[in-house]
């Protein structure tokens, strides 16, 4: 009697810790996690995804109409019922005027699985929301940084035949596969190590530059994978204003993410996408 209770618990706790809800996305060609969003009952918005943030906000170039936020002087809401895939949430908080990705009314962040295993599954257009750790044979385990609702992870970047690790946050809003930070390509002379592919010089009222330079490394290191030629980003001339590197939309796509609940580990395996044309190729 004792063994049979004892198994019983023993499946319960088990079904309990994988009980799981599927919500279904659609990836856009600009590398953007759209998921059709009912707002408050009424309003169906087409919201994007944005891995490094809390809660939602709604775009000024939105398509659908946006009738039943009601936002205060501070262009703020701070409770709104959200349905998406027939999963309901509570209190999810709207700003105003936010610019989204294209293809999108708005945004919405990682608010909707606190507390919760989220896995990224870009194989199969959906994420996956666990109460407990599902099974990561096949994935890699890396650690994440989680600082004020981002997250940060390592990633190396082999340039001019040296290794560089360095953090690099998730931002499932930029279209583009890296950006690196002012100081990463001040100090490691990038304009000198790098043959610029292309660049954007625009200047401010006192004539001050900011130029926008793009290249292509050749290998970057990510949960001990390599991934050839990559494109690259970084801001060179008097007026700066990127203070963290980015691992963008078009480098998340080629993993499938299984993410711990309290943010510290992330488990990655190559997604379909894994050796895709890079965002804005040619080829």
């Amino acid at each position: 009697m004792q063994k049979n209770l004892t198994l019983l618990m023993t499946i319960c706790v088990s079904v309990l810790m994988n009980a799981q809800v599927h919500i279904p996305f659609r990836l856009t060609s600009y590398n953007n996690i759209i998921v059709k969003t009912l707002v408050n009952d009424k309003d169906s918005l087409d919201l994007m995804f944005q891995i490094a943030m809390q809660d939602a906000a709604i775009s000024p170039m939105r398509v659908h109409k946006v009738e039943n936020i009601s936002f205060n002087k501070e262009e703020y809401s701070p409770s709104n019922k959200v349905q998406i895939g027939g999963q309901v949430w509570d209190n999810i908080a709207f700003e105003n005027n936010q610019m989204s990705g294209y293809e999108s009314d708005g945004k919405i962040g990682m608010s909707l699985f606190k507390d919760k295993v989220l896995e990224i599954n870009y194989d199969q257009s959906e994420f996956v929301v666990y109460d407990g750790l599902p099974t990561v044979e096949g994935y890699t385990a890396i650690p994440i940084l989680y600082r004020n609702g981002v997250m940060f992870i390592d990633v190396t970047s082999l340039i001019g035949g040296k290794g560089y690790t360095h953090k690099f946050y998730l931002q499932s809003g930029y279209s583009g596969a890296i950006l690196y930070d002012d100081n990463f390509a001040e100090v490691n002379k990038l304009s000198e190590q790098l043959v610029t592919i292309s660049e954007k010089e625009l200047k401010n009222a006192q004539g001050k530059s900011v130029i926008t330079k793009n290249a292509v490394i050749g290998q970057l290191e990510v949960g001990g994978r390599s991934l050839k030629e990559v494109p690259v980003g970084y801001f060179a001339g008097e007026l700066k204003n990127q203070p963290l590197s980015v691992f963008g939309a078009d480098m998340l796509k080629r993993f499938n993410w299984i993410i711990s609940a309290d943010r510290a580990v992330a488990w990655v395996k190559p997604s379909k996408y894994f050796s895709s044309p890079y965002f804005g190729s040619t080829k």
